[in-house]
């Protein structure tokens, strides 16, 4: 697998995003994600949220991957935040988060969701590639470094 460019959407996301609690950070996530891919703000931050009630998308490391299916949406969209301050996320490791990859699927996503999900948590498991996010200063050098080819990240 290379890069994840098929899945993120240019010019989507944050840094130093201000959110105090998971609910605040759903809220922002729309109010990015809305706008970008012509969907209702506050239906994809109640569609994160109602994921989240079913189980924490805390993966572990400072990251989690809410996610969420919508109607409306006509590919799988992926984009990353990086939170001002570490929140508490009920992660597997208790720790708080300051990572976020969210991702929105179409309704009709099933596999694709589960197989895209899958993707970015097999490149996020990358400690070395994490830290690398964590050191990036605009959404522009986060989209780089989610594009770069893995093979060369490890060399």
């Amino acid at each position: 697998m290379a890069d994840l460019s098929d899945l993120l959407v240019p010019g989507l996301g944050a840094v130093g995003l201000h959110a105090t609690s998971r609910k605040a950070l759903f809220t922002q996530l729309g109010a990015l994600a809305g706008p970008a891919l012509g969907l209702n703000a506050r239906a994809i931050a109640d569609a994160l949220a109602a994921r989240e009630k079913t189980g924490s998308t805390g993966f572990g490391g400072g990251v989690a991957f809410p996610h969420a299916r919508l109607p409306g949406l006509d590919r799988i969209a992926v984009f990353v935040v990086r939170l001002a301050q570490a929140i508490d996320f009920d992660s597997v490791d208790d720790r708080d988060v300051d990572v976020v990859v969210a991702m929105l699927s179409p309704v009709t996503a099933g596999a694709e969701h589960l197989k895209a999900l899958a993707r970015v948590a097999r490149r996020f498991r990358d400690r070395r590639f994490v830290e690398k996010l964590r050191g990036a200063g605009s959404p522009d050098a986060i989209y780089a470094l989610m594009t770069a080819d893995e093979a060369r990240d490890a060399a």
